[in-house]
């Protein structure tokens, strides 16, 4: 295919870039099933966000006393999701403190 201006090569390149996905890829998904966290490491950079997505009957709760990032996002029900922004560079440990079995890491980087 032979384009007769640069605009029309640019034009392509926008097109290419619209169909690619989500432009931010500081977005990272976790759902919940079957009693076990969807992912067992998130790699994931100073500043990005986690969701964790509930897809099991029940409730869950996701937290951490992790020294690089405590948090406690609470129970949620079916369906819903709770976010973390990730904001220390480290290793986080991440619990559901409703299923003990249930453990996964977040590894941030800067």
């Amino acid at each position: 295919m032979m384009f007769r201006s640069v605009s029309g090569l640019i034009a392509l390149g926008a097109l290419a870039v619209a169909f690619a996905g989500p432009a931010h890829a500081g977005d990272h998904a976790v759902a919940q099933i079957n009693k076990t966290f969807t992912v067992p490491v998130v790699k994931a950079k100073v500043g990005d966000t986690v969701t964790f997505k509930n897809d099991d009957t029940f409730a869950h709760n996701v937290f951490s006393l992790s020294e690089v990032q405590n948090f406690d996002l609470g129970s949620y029900k079916k369906g819903e999701t709770r976010q973390l922004k990730l904001t220390n560079p480290g290793t986080i440990e991440v619990e559901c403190a409703i299923h003990p079995e249930m453990k996964m890491k977040i590894e941030v980087s800067k």
